[in-house]
Order: C-alpha cells, then sequence, then structure tokens
C-alpha cells in the first residue's frame, strides 16, 4: 500500500467545466430533444464517474494494514482534514454527490423524453444548474480529500507483507552508518509531514528473502515522555510492522547521551515491541562498557555482519511455498 499512487484531487469547478464542455460538444453532434438528452447524459455521466474515482482510488481503510493505517491517522492528524475518520467523511460525501448526479440523470432523462423541443431545453438547464449546485456542494470535501493525498503522498513505501528491522537508539550512535552499510545503495528517505525529520528504508536480500531496515529519526531516538501525541501515534504504528528491534548503543559516551539515558531508552523499546529487541553496542572499537547482545563497530566493519545475520535470524521469517500446506 502506497499513497503516492492517489490521482489529484479535483476540484468542483473544474468537474462542472469538464461535464459542461463535453455535454456542449455532444450536443451539437445531435438535434432536438435528443440534443438535451445527450447533453444532460454527457454532463451527469461525467461528474458522476469523476466524483466516484475520487472515492474508489483511496483503499479500504477497514481492510488497510493496521501500520498504514495509524500511519496515516497520525499523519492526518496534525492536518487540517484532523484524521482517518475525517477523511472516510468527507470521502463518504464525495460519494453522495456522484450518486446524486446519477439520480438528477435519471430524473431529467425521463422529464426531457416525455417533454417538447422548448420544455426539453429548458429542463436541460435546470438539470445542469442542479448538478453544478450538487458538485459545489462538495467542494470543501474535495479539498479536504486532496489535503489529504498530498500529506500522505510523502509517506514511505514500506512493505506490511515485508519482513521488518526497526532500527533504534539515541541520534548519532550509528544507527544510519549501520542501514546505510548493510543495504542497497538506493534506500528510500521520505519525510513524515508533522516532523522535520526524515525516515529512512533500506533493503537488503538474504535467502533470496527481501528484508527492509527502517530507521526512524525522530521516533524512536529519545524517550517516550518527549514524544507529541502525534510521533507516539507513529511509534504505535511501527508496533505493527516490527518483526525485530536493533537497539544502537553507544558505550563511548561520543554520541553526546550518557550510557544511563541510553539504556532507559531501552527499558522503553522493550516495553513498546512484542518482538525481539537485540541489543548491540557500536564504536567497540573505543569502548565496549555496556551490557549488549552483540558488539560491532560499523566504521571498521568489525562485527557488523554479525548483527545483521543475528537480527535476520530474530526475525525467524519463513516465506510461504508454493503447494505448501
Amino acid at each position: 500500500m502506497h499513497f503516492e499512487d492517489l490521482p489529484t484531487t479535483p476540484r468542483s469547478e473544474e468537474l462542472v467545466d469538464k461535464a459542461f464542455s463535453r455535454a456542449a460538444r455532444a450536443g451539437r453532434a445531435k438535434q432536438g430533444k435528443e440534443a438535451q438528452e445527450s447533453m444532460l447524459q454527457t454532463a451527469a455521466n461525467i461528474l458522476s464517474d469523476n466524483l466516484g474515482n475520487v472515492v474508489t482510488s483511496w483503499p479500504d481503510f477497514d481492510v488497510v494494514d493496521p501500520f498504514y493505517y495509524e500511519l496515516a491517522d497520525a499523519t492526518l492528524a496534525d492536518t487540517d482534514v484532523e484524521g482517518v475518520d475525517r477523511l472516510r467523511q468527507h470521502l463518504s460525501e464525495v460519494m453522495w454527490a456522484s450518486r446524486q448526479t446519477d439520480e438528477l440523470k435519471r430524473e431529467y432523462h425521463g422529464r426531457i423524453r416525455n417533454a417538447d423541443k422548448d420544455t426539453a431545453r429548458k429542463l436541460r438547464k435546470q438539470a445542469f444548474a442542479r448538478l453544478a449546485d450538487v458538485t459545489e456542494q462538495v467542494e470543501d470535501d474535495l479539498i479536504a480529500v486532496g489535503e489529504a493525498r498530498d500529506a500522505l503522498k510523502t509517506l514511505p513505501d514500506i512493505r506490511a507483507d515485508e519482513p521488518a528491522i526497526v532500527v533504534a537508539g539515541y541520534p548519532n550512535v550509528g544507527k544510519s552508518s549501520f542501514v546505510n552499510r548493510m543495504t542497497n545503495a538506493t534506500n528510500e528517505t521520505a519525510a513524515y509531514p508533522y516532523t522535520t525529520t526524515r525516515l529512512s528504508v533500506g533493503h537488503l536480500e538474504r535467502d533470496h528473502v527481501r528484508y527492509q531496515l527502517v530507521d526512524t529519526p525522530g521516533l524512536l531516538d529519545r524517550p517516550a515522555e518527549d514524544r507529541n501525541a502525534i510521533e507516539s501515534q507513529a511509534v504505535s504504528a511501527l508496533t505493527h510492522l516490527a518483526d525485530a528491534v536493533l537497539f544502537v548503543l553507544d558505550a563511548s559516551g561520543e554520541c553526546g547521551y550518557p550510557l544511563d539515558d541510553q539504556l532507559e531508552l531501552l527499558d522503553d523499546v522493550e516495553s513498546t515491541f512484542e518482538v525481539p529487541v537485540l541489543v548491540v553496542c557500536n564504536k567497540a572499537d573505543r569502548s565496549t562498557d555496556a551490557d549488549a547482545d552483540h558488539y560491532m563497530s560499523v566504521e571498521t566493519g568489525e562485527g557488523v555482519e554479525a548483527v545483521l545475520e543475528a537480527t535476520v535470524d530474530a526475525v525467524g521469517y519463513e516465506p510461504e511455498l508454493p503447494f505448501e500446506e
């Protein structure tokens, strides 16, 4: 699921102009009542289809993976849309308008068919006014949907169906260096709309399985009490995604944070995630004065591969094989 694929949301004026200009062309191709019927059908179909497409281009949030649901909700909570529930209300209003234009088409089609030429033209004009009115009624909803799309399209393309290793720890302990070293050169970096930080997602393959390494600056690099409500919800989203957490310590103190503070953050992470948490002491060429599962130096490369292998083992991912029962 990636929101980047969502199409641009049209405005009501744009839709009405498109519908009526196409209708005018359709009307010129016919005479009398047939021209009025053709104009009505063309305009109503364009409005109904385009309004409906605004809604159906969005995923069904009832079946969206919990990770993406919470991440989307957290992102939208910091916009005028105010969360997924409000977005769904806006989408519902747009769908109402789509159905309403269909009803107007049916109503006026019958009336025009039974009218004389002059009355048919008046009825078609009346229908156009009502079609425009219905579309304009959902202008605010279309704007809100467009804002939601703009906010969500920058979210990272993290795949909930692929195993994910979330990397945590205070800033400057070597998390990003580890992710960059162990993954391919095409790491994806995307900004969270509600923070000034960026999310880095790297990929690597082991035994034909693609793993995602997710570095989360601004979320899992400080105590829970320092996060705002939106950031806390983003952390909650990550709990649905993570198959293992790699927590990086720096016992040398070069990161600028005391080891005791780092260990308190470790306790917080361990209480948040219900998956294996591996503790690794980085910069082991400078200090190993920390109780950890593994020791490494990203700078020299010492122990890095062993850390990665241990993390992959902790994930314990077993792909489903064809014909397997």
